[in-house]
């Protein structure tokens, strides 16, 4: 199995420094390939020092499905494309061992790993990622949906791997989605009769966090990801009450001990649902606006943000 490893980066040297490490230590054989968006700190310098595979392209040209399709487009011929982000790292010698697995059952088209939180994660990050990335493993099918919904589809780019020809089928990653292009091509998998996994014992360490206005700007994209998508929600269902859901979890997490972060945690809820349904309204937004609330801010400077 000819297994490919790449990781878009872009001014992060502490973090692919880190990645590197982790990477070096990997059981698992496998090609890497490095796609840097012009960095400033010295990353850029730090992936041409360590790694045989690198590209720089100019940062107005990253996208978040378009670049990394654009790499597997440069590398044909392998079977297995693994990518991770550079703020993440592997906890494990065997966690790409483990994560590619999964593909031993030959109707399995993606998988994703165990995401843990990183050492200095805040609680409500460290609870984001114990909620979403427990230690049991899955595989999902599109008949799974009536009872999962929306996260029969669930994958995350941050450390994932996709079947080569199965990725190929589907069109690859689009270029026209905001982000969230792993939960597109999943979707997309699933609908034409693929499965897709996900491996609790491979995991990686990756969290985030963020700010208020860090998270309002993420669900806002996200909101418009849903909007411009509607198909997904339509053919998987919605959440299924996994909103509140985590919220009570989060307050279990907190416990009593944590009382006083139970109104931050609340508020901060409040406003990832604010950002969220904003963002599904953005047809009625300025680009000058969207570009304000948003994250992914040169998506709105693309040929794709006049969708509306």
């Amino acid at each position: 199995m000819r297994i490919a490893c790449i990781v878009p980066t872009y001014n992060g040297r502490n973090d692919l420094g880190r990645l590197l490490d982790s990477l070096e230590q990997q059981r698992a054989s496998f090609d890497l390939f490095i796609v840097d968006s012009s960095s400033s700190d010295g990353t850029n310098e730090l992936a041409c020092s360590r790694v045989n595979n690198v590209l720089t392209i100019p940062s107005s040209q990253f996208n978040h499905g378009g670049t990394r399709q654009m790499m597997v487009n440069r590398n044909p011929g392998y079977d297995i494309y693994v990518f991770l982000t550079q703020d993440a790292y592997l906890e494990e010698s065997d966690a790409i061992e483990n994560l590619v697995a999964a593909f031993e059952d030959s109707k399995v088209a993606a998988v994703c790993g165990r995401q843990l939180p990183h050492k200095n994660a805040s609680p409500l990050a460290e609870h984001a990622r114990l909620f979403n990335y427990p230690a049991t493993s899955l595989v999902k099918s599109f008949d799974d949906a009536p009872a999962m919904g929306i996260k029969t589809a669930f994958m995350s780019n941050s450390f994932a791997a996709y079947r080569g020809a199965a990725l190929l089928e589907v069109g690859g990653f689009p270029e026209h989605v905001i982000f969230a292009e792993d939960m597109y091509v999943a979707a997309k998998m699933l609908l034409a009769g693929w499965k897709v996994a996900y491996a609790g014992n491979a995991s990686c360490r990756h969290s985030h966090n963020y700010t208020l206005r860090e998270e309002f700007c993420r669900y806002f994209d996200m909101g418009v990801f849903h909007a411009r998508e509607p198909w997904i929600r339509e053919r998987f269902g919605g959440a299924g009450g996994e909103g509140l859901r985590y919220v009570k979890s989060e307050l279990a997490f907190l416990g009593l001990s944590r009382l006083h972060l139970w109104p931050s945690a609340i508020f901060r809820n409040a406003v990832k649902l604010l950002g969220y349904k904003l963002g599904q309204k953005e047809q009625g937004m300025s680009l000058a606006l969207k570009k304000k609330m948003g994250m992914y801010k040169r998506y709105w400077d693309s040929p794709y943000a006049e969708k509306y």
